[in-house]
C-alpha cells in the first residue's frame, strides 16, 4: 500500500475539488457544487495521500440513518490499484460509527434504452444505477454494543489474513459458509456452528482469525476480557451479566481470548474460585447456542489446561488448531509487508524466519520499515540495514528485513511445537 488515508481537513478542499473536477469517467449524479457543499458542511469524507499529495477522495452526505456516497474521485494514475475500495471502506467505517443504517450509492450508467425509443420521440437521458448497503447495528443495539465494548469491524479483514491458507480454508468451509448460507446448509442437514475453540502457540493469529470471521460475516464483534470482567468483583456474575446483554443483540460474534483463565480444569486450584467460574461458563454456553446468528469463539494457548467438560461436542462444534505458518504462508506474509516489491528476496526472508509466528514477522517488518524511515529522514548510515537498498529507493530492502529478523526473538520454541503437535492428536476436532 503506497498511500495514507485520513479524515478530510479544511486545507484539503482545493486539492479535492480539483480531483473531482478533473477525473473524467467518474461522473456522479451529484454536481460539483453539491460535492463542495458536503465538504464545507463537514459531512464525512476521507482523503488518500501519496508523498504529501492527495490522490483520491471519498465523500458522503448523511441524513438521519441513511448516508449517500456523493463521490469517489481517483487520480488517473492511481485507478485500478485498489484505492477506490480502500477509500470506500474507510468512509463506510466512519459512517457506521455515526450510526448510519443504510449506505446508498447513486451513479450514472451506460445507456440501456433501445434505438426504438429514440425513434418514438424519447430524449436520451443518463440511466441511474442505485446501490444500497444495510449495516447491521443501529439504535438501541448500537448503544448496547458500545456498552459491551464491541463494534462492527471493517469488511476486509478476512482478505488481509496473509498466508495461513490451510487454516483459512478450513475455517471458511466449517464455520463461515454455514453461517453465511444457513438456508442452503439446512438443505443438506448441516447445522451452522454456534461455538468453536481455536488453539495453538501464542502469536499464531487466533485473535486475527476471530476478528476476520466477524468481518467476513459483517457481524458485530464483542470481546469479553476475563481480566476486565474480574475487575467487577464477582467474575461468575459478570460473565452471566455479559452473556445476558449479548443475547439482546440480533447477531454477534463473541470472542474470549485466553479462555483458560475462566475454564481451567476444575480441582487444579482448590479454593481459588475457579471451580465456580468454570461451572458458570458451562451453564451459559448451552443457552448461547439456542439462538441463531450467534457464534462464540474461544482461544487458548494451552488447550490441555481446559476442563474436559468445557470442550465436549455438545458445547463446541470444532476445536481448530492454529499453528505457525509454513514456508508458503511465510512467503505470503512477507510479500504483504514488503508491498510485493521485486527487489526484496523473499526466499531469504522465508528461510531466515523459520518458526516465526505472523506476529513475529509483523514485528520484524515494522522494525525494518522504521529503520528505512529513519534512514530516509535522518540520512546517512548507522541504522539497521543501512545501505541495503539502492539510492533513491523508498522502503526497506532485503538487508533491512534480514537485520530485523536477526534482532527478533521468536515467540515459539521447539518444545512448544512438540506440545502443539501432541495437542492436535489428542484434542483437535475439525
Amino acid at each position: 500500500m503506497n498511500w495514507h488515508i485520513h479524515d478530510y481537513r479544511e486545507d484539503d478542499l482545493a486539492a479535492v475539488v480539483h480531483l473531482i473536477d478533473t477525473t473524467a469517467g467518474q461522473e456522479s449524479v451529484f454536481s460539483l457544487a453539491e460535492c463542495i457543499g458536503a465538504l464545507t458542511s463537514r459531512q464525512p469524507a476521507v482523503v488518500a495521500v501519496h508523498r504529501g499529495a492527495p490522490i483520491g477522495a471519498a465523500l458522503a452526505q448523511v441524513s438521519g440513518e441513511r448516508a449517500w456516497v456523493v463521490r469517489i474521485a481517483i487520480a488517473a494514475a492511481w485507478r485500478g490499484r485498489g484505492l477506490a475500495s480502500a477509500l470506500l471502506r474507510e468512509l463506510e467505517r466512519r459512517l457506521i460509527e455515526s450510526r448510519v443504517r443504510r449506505i446508498a450509492y447513486v451513479l450514472p450508467e451506460e445507456e440501456l434504452i433501445g434505438e426504438g425509443l429514440v425513434n418514438a420521440g424519447y430524449v436520451r437521458r443518463p440511466a441511474v444505477a442505485y446501490f444500497e448497503k444495510a449495516e447491521p447495528v443501529v439504535g438501541a443495539g448500537a448503544n448496547l454494543l458500545d456498552d459491551l465494548g464491541g463494534r462492527v469491524l471493517p469488511g476486509d479483514l478476512w482478505d488481509k489474513v496473509a498466508g495461513m491458507e490451510t487454516e483459512k480454508d478450513l475455517i471458511d468451509r466449517r464455520v463461515v459458509l454455514p453461517l453465511a448460507e444457513p438456508e442452503r446448509a439446512a438443505l443438506h442437514g448441516v447445522r451452522p456452528p454456534r461455538a468453536i475453540a481455536l488453539f495453538g502457540p501464542p502469536g499464531t493469529g487466533k485473535t486475527t482469525f476471530a476478528r476476520a470471521i466477524a468481518s467476513r460475516l459483517r457481524w458485530p464483534f464483542v470481546e469479553l476480557l476475563p481480566s476486565r470482567l474480574a475487575d467487577e468483583g464477582n467474575l461468575a456474575a459478570a460473565l452471566r451479566d455479559a452473556f445476558a446483554r449479548v443475547a439482546e443483540l440480533e447477531r454477534v460474534l463473541v470472542f474470549i481470548d485466553e479462555v483458560e483463565e475462566i475454564a481451567a480444569v476444575r480441582g487444579d486450584r482448590p479454593g481459588s474460585g475457579s471451580h465456580g467460574i468454570t461451572n458458570e461458563l458451562l451453564k451459559l454456553i448451552p443457552g448461547f447456542r439456542e439462538r441463531d446468528e450467534r457464534l462464540l469463539v474461544c482461544a487458548t494457548n494451552s488447550i490441555r489446561s481446559l476442563d474436559p467438560a468445557f470442550l465436549r461436542p455438545g458445547r463446541f462444534d470444532y476445536l481448530l488448531p492454529i499453528g505457525t505458518p509454513d514456508a508458503a504462508a511465510r512467503a505470503a506474509i512477507w510479500r504483504r509487508y514488503s508491498d510485493g516489491r521485486g527487489d526484496v528476496d523473499l526466499e531469504r526472508l522465508v528461510d531466515a524466519s523459520e518458526m516465526f509466528t505472523p506476529a513475529d514477522i509483523e514485528h520484524a517488518a515494522r522494525t525494518a520499515a522504521q529503520a528505512a524511515f529513519e534512514r530516509d529522514v535522518l540520512g546517512g548510515a548507522g541504522t539497521v540495514g543501512a545501505g541495503a537498498v539502492g539510492a533513491g529507493t523508498v522502503g526497506a530492502g532485503t538487508g533491512d528485513y534480514l537485520a530485523a529478523i536477526g534482532q527478533c526473538r521468536p515467540t515459539i520454541t521447539a518444545l512448544m511445537i512438540e506440545e502443539f503437535a501432541a495437542d492436535i492428536t489428542s484434542h483437535a476436532r475439525v
